[in-house]
């Protein structure tokens, strides 16, 4: 408390911090080990809160092998369930590298599980082959079909943060907001980027090409959009891995490391070992509609394809109601469900599965609202009086107000306001010099005086 401060309630304020062991799930495919799926990889496998597999479709010597690498795909459906991101690099469906079923999966992953996707182009160009699959769609940008190869940059060029990017979690390195753009204009810049033509419609831009625009304005190379239940990211560069000059792995393990996270926040916000919950808002307010979307699984671990989702609600004030969630048309053993929030304080639910014999998931929603100034409760005229003195003003009685429309009466009549207008400087005045010189101009040529 300073000194002299008059208001000790605004010194503090209370919120509530969830707190989880992660083991986030993530997926690399990729075709050439270019530089930057060896950087990625590292980065991933050393982050502890990462379970890496790795799928390395390389065109002359075969399948990847080794620790963390993967011989296939994964052919069952409860194998792939488990992934909550997936990076796709510089792969399409060429021969021996994904299929238009396993790019139906993917989408599936995405919008159903609400799993992370990330797109990271290379020069090869072999993403354009996958346009013609179902992860077209999912793809935040169009990409310019005339120059598959992208563009090529002779000095590194800069990532330029967006209004958005600069506020965005996902592209925080610094310690603050403040900082933040600083830091990117600092970054080692890049020499390649993906013939990006412009972001699609419900896309968020987080950066920019420093130097390059098109016909709709600076190339977008850092984009992401919703997609169903999960999220996209549009890597369009290739040079992550030069964040690392000077200063290791500060910049460049903060930045995947953050978008494993950002991209599986929503799939693991309640998880259990039948059934996964996550909703939307997730702090409500009083009044607000919360849609609740969960993911359930049969005892192998393959999503749920026949049962139903109940989720037990326990109001703050105890009441207590059970929401049959409605399943979607699909296989992925999605439901979803919405009630609505007309109380402040924690919300507790127990969601269960159709034959599930272990512990039901449990979790809680906490719903912050305003506090409202309560009705019936006497005045403080000290407060008001403060208020007065601080302003300047006065305080009165409920008993002076007919004092106050006497003196208000009583008051002079205010003096006019004059508004002055140096003609010397006004417009009009120019304008009538110039029409009165040219008439007095027109009439020396009528009347022959030159």
């Amino acid at each position: 408390m300073a000194d002299g401060e008059l208001v000790e309630t605004n010194n503090s304020r209370k919120f509530t911090i969830a707190g989880r062991p992660e083991k986030i799930r993530v997926l690399v495919i990729e075709s050439l080990p270019r530089w930057e799926f060896r950087f990625l990889r590292n980065a991933l496998s050393r982050d502890p809160g990462v379970e890496l597999s790795c799928l390395l479709f390389h065109p002359s010597l075969g399948m990847g092998d080794g620790k963390d690498y993967l011989t296939e795909f994964p052919k069952k459906l409860e194998d792939l369930a488990k992934y909550d991101v997936i990076f796709i690099g510089d792969v399409g469906m060429n021969q021996n590298q994904l299929t238009k079923e396993q790019c139906t999966l993917i989408r599936g992953l995405v919008e159903n599980q609400a799993s992370g996707l990330i797109f990271m182009p290379g020069s090869q160009g072999n993403q354009f082959s996958l346009l013609d699959t179902d992860l077209s769609d999912l793809l935040p940008v169009i990409l310019d079909d005339t120059n598959r190869e992208g563009l090529a940059e002779s000095l590194p060029a800069p990532l330029s943060l967006t209004t958005e990017g600069r506020s965005s979690l996902l592209t925080l390195l610094g310690n603050n907001e403040e900082e933040n753009p600083e830091i990117w204009r600092r970054l080692p810049g890049f020499y390649w980027h993906a013939p990006v033509v412009k972001a699609k419609g419900g896309a968020e831009v987080l950066a920019v090409h420093g130097n390059r625009r098109g016909k709709f304005g600076p190339t977008p190379l850092l984009v992401t959009k919703p997609a169903g239940s999960g999220k996209v990211l549009f890597m369009g560069i290739d040079s992550a891995w030069r964040w690392r000059r000077g200063v290791e792995d500060l910049y460049h393990y903060r930045f995947w490391g953050q978008v494993a996270r950002w991209m599986s926040y929503q799939r693991n916000m309640a998880s259990g070992q039948r059934v996964r919950l996550f909703f939307n808002p997730e702090r409500p307010a009083p009044g607000a509609t919360v849609t609740l979307n969960a993911n359930a699984f049969d005892p192998n671990g393959a999503p749920l394809k026949e049962g139903n989702v109940a989720v037990d609600l326990t109001a703050p004030d105890g009441r207590t109601q059970r929401i049959e969630l409605q399943k979607n048309e699909s296989a992925w053993g999605a439901y979803s469900g919405r009630f609505k929030i007309d109380l402040p304080g924690t919300w507790k639910l127990r969601a269960t599965a159709t034959g599930a014999e272990d512990k039901p998931l449990e979790t809680s929603i906490i719903a912050q609202g305003a506090e409202l100034e309560k009705i019936g409760q006497p005045a403080r005229p000290e407060v008001l009086e403060e208020m007065a003195k601080v302003s300047r003003g006065r305080i009165i009685q409920p008993g002076q107000l007919a004092d106050l429309v006497k003196e208000i009466s009583a008051l002079p009549e205010p003096r006019p306001l004059e508004t002055r207008v140096p003609l010397w400087s006004h417009w009009a005045t120019i304008g009538a010099l110039v029409i009165l010189l040219g008439v007095f101009w027109a009439g020396r040529k009528f009347n022959g005086a030159f």
